[in-house]
């Protein structure tokens, strides 16, 4: 349900902050300034694959658009944050690969990981979890504050008879049962893994079993043991001609085989990575920071959120526009509100997931149906929300859009 988003949104409002704190970790450096325009009261969001890269190659689009958003000095010239919803990779090594293809010095406080807000989740991060994915998981998962992780390849090692899809990797004996091996206490889910039946099929026993996967329980535990995950996308778009699967399929496959084999609904303890407004309202603290440390003291009033996915990036800026709405009114009432936003304006890029419609497709008026809803089922379809303020060719256009709309000079 889209309640999901709200509720992580308010939960621990001082302890979120906190942790946005830590994670900006702009240690006092100064910047450049934001030119002959003054400070700037505008910030971008900016999806990264699809919109600046596709797969390892930069989309030329992008070198454009950091010629006018980079001073002659390689400084931004207005704050800049990146916000992906991949988590298979650290946070420093994709800070690093920007900075080769963009050609200025990207630092790693400016990516934004899809799994980046689970930092505020500290409730968890004492327990013993199983955690899914590939890269620098234990390393990444250690990064948010989780403290005791245990991947499914040792727990595949401890269990070998638990994975029985692939023949070649069956155990030739039966191996003694163990009984010395820690209850686990949660999932979780940072990232689609390489072997979707392994990750299934042991995450599925963690549950099933209440954290014993060597023992067997009469009815499945419900509510079972804590989850949470991070990015929701069902496609992503790489060098190939058609999108790719994201991890939101594999949460898909994941939902469906739980609720097939217990007749229930698969829960998560929080969600993470865009359409959040979690995600949101940690990266519009951390632009605010970068602003602050480069000296500019006009408040950051208007986001512009640049994205390729209508389901993530244009849903989830017009679902923090409509949140920041909301929070005006409030204030507007007397209500207390620490973020200094005002809007958040969607502008949909044709370089990565999304393709306008070309003459010979069917819309809904010839095809008599409606699109299919690509996003999660937590979220829920509002199709308002995802519809663009702006739909422009490539992020080069966006940025121009931009800067004509805030009243700054192109060049």
């Amino acid at each position: 349900m889209a309640a999901l988003c709200e509720a992580a949104a308010r939960w621990a409002p001082g302890l979120w902050r906190r942790a946005a704190r830590a994670a900006a970790g702009l240690g006092g450096r100064r910047f450049g300034s934001g030119g002959a325009q003054g400070p700037p009261t505008f910030g971008f969001l900016l999806d990264i694959d699809g919109v600046l890269v596709r797969g390892h190659s930069i989309i030329p689009a992008a070198r454009e658009a950091f010629r006018r958003l980079v001073s002659p000095q390689g400084q931004l010239r207005v704050p800049v944050v990146f916000v992906t919803n991949a988590g298979n990779m650290l946070q420093h090594s994709r800070a690093r690969e920007l900075s080769a293809l963009l050609g200025f010095q990207v630092e790693p406080d400016q990516v934004i990981l899809a799994h980046s807000p689970m930092k505020l989740f500290s409730q968890h991060h004492e327990r013993r979890l199983l955690v899914s994915g590939q890269g620098p998981l234990v390393e990444n998962a250690r990064a948010l504050g989780f403290k005791h992780v245990v991947t499914v390849d040792e727990l595949r090692a401890a269990f070998p008879v638990l994975d029985m899809v692939d023949l070649e990797r069956r155990p030739k004996t039966t191996p003694l049962p163990r009984n010395d091996f820690p209850a686990i206490e949660g999932v979780l889910l940072l990232g689609e893994p390489v072997r979707w039946e392994t990750s299934l099929q042991l995450i599925m026993d963690v549950l099933l079993s209440d954290g014993n996967p060597g023992t067997s329980l009469a009815s499945a535990p419900y509510p079972h043991l804590p989850v949470l995950a991070s990015n929701v996308d069902l496609l992503w778009m790489a060098e190939a001609k058609m999108p790719r699967f994201g991890h939101g399929t594999f949460l898909l496959c994941l939902e469906a085989i739980y609720r097939k084999v217990t007749g229930r609904e698969l829960r998560y303890e929080g969600l993470t990575g865009k359409p959040s407004i979690l995600t949101y309202r940690y990266a519009e603290d951390l632009l605010r920071r970068q602003a602050a440390q480069r000296g500019w003291a006009a408040p950051i009033r208007n986001l512009y959120a640049v994205g390729d996915n209508p389901m993530s990036d244009v849903y989830g800026a017009n679902l923090f526009h409509r949140y920041l709405q909301r929070g005006r009114e409030g204030a507007e009432e007397g209500k207390p509100r620490p973020l200094a936003a005002q809007s958040c304006v969607s502008i949909l890029v044709c370089t990565g997931v999304y393709r306008p419609p070309g003459p010979g497709s069917l819309g809904p008026a010839q095809g008599g149906e409606e699109p299919p809803f690509h996003g999660h089922r937590d979220f829920g379809l509002s199709p308002g929300l995802m519809e663009a303020s702006h739909v422009v060719s490539d992020v080069h256009e966006a940025v121009r859009l931009v800067f004509q709309k805030e009243g700054w000079a192109l060049e």
